[in-house]
């Protein structure tokens, strides 16, 4: 980060949060790909990677077949260590030899040895995005899209429905955050990433998709099948309880939840509230600078958000730009195990700085920062590039936020239209209500 990004106060941490730094971050977008990609990326093209716009052309082309391509290697290995001429000899075999030679894409092929690239990281969160995968990313954190409308990701080495997004098609079919997706129509998904599964189950509007899946507690699977629908999703919800107790629901941070939130606070200030429920629950996160935005108008100004901490162990601190209008209020949190990402941040923010009580289930903990970078002929690449702290120092990697207040949800609950987490969270806000009068 430039040192002109933030002022010093004192010789003590950045003071002022950067918004252009923030929006880097995961549009950083809450990815840097280098070298090898450059190298993959050339080796069928034929032509010298400094030419962009014929680089940009050539990846424009939908079928390049194999028998065809060349390889060229545009860039001279630099680490002599890596003998990257395997990958040259197991493409010229295919080439050679394989059975469907005359039928494979060269560019499909470089598009796969990518994504086994970054496969063998071993995260689930980095991930190569081929021109339509990428532009189905983009129109999800644009806030629509045909499918299912569940947010999944790995959790134990299974594919697992982190939240299933509000009144969508997922979530009137019965699936649950914690759900865990075995099998989709006969596609056992053990061995599939994130992105390849996703690109399974999503579809056309008014077409369906079977998923076999097992919930929490039961002893058996059970298999669902869902209508897909068109996703629309509204970042912010908003009602009143009890006249005077305000109900939010943030179901995800997207590019314009913060001009939705922005709103509710009005609405929220004009009916003078006395408190706020804020729903993080089956919030599966999204843009980091969102967050940081967000929790500017419940907290004060300068007060950590989250911290980051890149692979050589820099420690970085992202902080509230301003704009505070409701931290006056009580307020309590609700999450579960559908809470990920930066709904965890803002959780643990609003928790570590104004000491609000969360209350629910642990969270999913996700608590890496991943950076998207745009890539030649329009695909992307998602790449984890920190993790991240709550303002405490606690990391949440795999074991997630606990609750201060512990209230289950059963099965029976939610069939039944009871929400005993949502029962405790009024009871708590009218005792501090009560006790703030």
């Amino acid at each position: 980060m430039d040192e002109n990004d933030f002022k010093n106060l004192d010789g003590a941490e950045p003071l002022k949060y950067s918004l252009e730094k923030n929006r880097r971050i995961f549009k950083k977008s809450l990815i840097v790909f280098v070298f090898i990609f450059f190298v993959l990326g050339a080796f069928f093209l034929g032509r010298d990677m400094g030419k962009n716009s014929a680089l940009v052309e050539k990846q424009k082309e939908i079928n390049i077949p194999l028998s065809r391509s060349v390889v060229e290697n545009s860039l001279p290995p630099e680490n002599l260590n890596v003998d990257f001429s395997l990958f040259w000899k197991v493409w010229e075999i295919v080439k050679e030899k394989h059975i469907g030679k005359a039928d494979l894409n060269a560019q499909e092929l470089v598009y796969g040895a990518i994504k086994g690239m970054l496969k063998a990281t071993g995260d689930p969160y980095t991930s190569f995005f081929d021109p339509k995968e990428s532009k189905s990313f983009s129109e999800d954190l644009e806030g629509s899209f045909e499918g299912i409308g569940a947010e999944l990701g790995i959790k134990d080495n299974i594919l697992t429905v982190i939240a299933p997004l509000e009144d969508s098609p997922a979530q009137r079919a019965g699936l649950r955050a914690g759900d865990k997706i075995l099998k989709v129509g006969d596609q056992i998904v053990a061995d599939m990433t994130i992105d390849e599964a996703v690109d399974i189950i999503r579809g056309k509007s008014g077409t369906e998709v079977k998923l076999t899946i097992l919930q929490t507690g039961a002893e058996e699977t059970k298999e669902v099948t869902i209508v897909r629908g068109k996703i629309e999703i509204k970042s912010v919800k908003l009602e009143f309880k009890e006249n005077d107790i305000a109900y939010v629901k943030l179901t995800k941070f997207g590019e314009t939840t913060s001009e939705e939130f922005d709103q509710t606070v009005n609405q929220i200030v004009s009916k003078n509230a006395k408190g706020i429920i804020l729903d993080l629950r089956n919030n599966p996160g999204g843009l980091l600078d969102q967050s940081v935005e967000i929790a500017s108008r419940m907290i004060p100004r300068g007060k950590v958000v989250v911290t980051e901490e890149d692979s050589a162990g820099k420690k970085e601190s992202l902080r509230t730009i301003g704009g505070d209008r409701l931290s006056a209020l009580p307020m309590a949190v609700l999450i579960n195990e559908g809470s990920a990402s930066a709904s965890e941040i803002l959780a643990g923010a609003l928790r570590d700085n104004q000491g609000i009580a969360l209350i629910g289930k642990k969270s999913f903990g996700k608590g890496s920062v991943q950076e998207l970078k745009t890539l030649p002929g329009g695909s992307s690449v998602k790449i984890t590039v920190a993790k991240w702290l709550t303002p405490n120092g606690d990391y949440i990697m795999d074991k997630g936020i606990n609750p201060d207040v512990e209230v289950d949800l059963t099965l029976d609950d939610f069939n039944n239209n009871r929400d005993p987490q949502l029962d405790k969270a009024m009871e708590v806000i009218r005792e501090k209500v009560r006790t703030t009068d």
